[in-house]
Parts: structure tokens; sequence; C-alpha cells
């Protein structure tokens, strides 16, 4: 097996087991910068947040629930992932700090692009 894909699998099995917790932005920042391949590593955990938020919302909408952002058939795609997360950082720097998840400035990338219309 492939390095990046075992890696990739660790990620996914960490982030779907019991009690995982979720990333830093400095965590990610670390990662990113401490390893050879950590920018691809943190693309990938990126990903993982990305289609988790997404399934999470759609599992909302199953159940009934208003959902939090909504796709309404634009495009979003797992390579959008780190664009949308580094935009929403640029755009409102003043409101994360470091030891903020990952995944909040993820949702809030997903809100402020894909805003719900209907």
């Amino acid at each position: 097996m492939p390095m990046k894909r075992a890696v990739f699998l660790l990620l996914v099995l960490a982030a779907a087991a019991g009690g995982a917790r979720a990333m830093s932005i400095r965590e990610l920042r670390t990662l990113e910068a401490g390893e050879k391949d950590g920018k691809a590593y943190a693309s990938y955990y990126l990903v993982g947040v990305l289609e988790g938020l997404r399934e999470g919302v759609e599992a909302s909408q199953r159940n009934g629930q208003k959902p939090v952002f909504c796709v309404e058939g634009r495009r979003l795609e797992p390579s959008m992932a780190r664009s949308l997360y580094q935009t929403e950082l640029s755009r409102n720097s003043d409101s994360y700090e470091a030891d903020m998840p990952v995944q909040l400035v993820m949702i809030g990338a997903l809100r402020n692009s894909y805003r719900c219309t209907r």
C-alpha cells in the first residue's frame, strides 16, 4: 500500500474512532510545515472534514432538520476543500484563533459559500 494511501486511511480511521478529537488550526499548520508530505496529509484531512460535514448535513436533512448549508446542485468537490478553508481563514481571520478546530473554519466556509436559498 503506498505511503500516502496508508496515511489517508489512518486519518480517516482516526476521525471515525469513538473518542477522536478535532485537529486545531495550529495542529494543521504544524502538520503542513513539519513533515515532507505534511501539506498532502493536511489536504487529506481537509477533504475528510469537508466530506464529513457534507454527510452530516445530508443526514440532518433526511431527519427533517434545517441544513446549515445547502449545495443545491452547485459544484462542491473534495478538491475544493483547501481553497474553501484558506478563503474562510483569510476573510474572517479575526474570528478564528489557532486553537480552534479546523471543522469550525470549514463549516463557516460552507455556510458562506453555500447559503440556502429555499
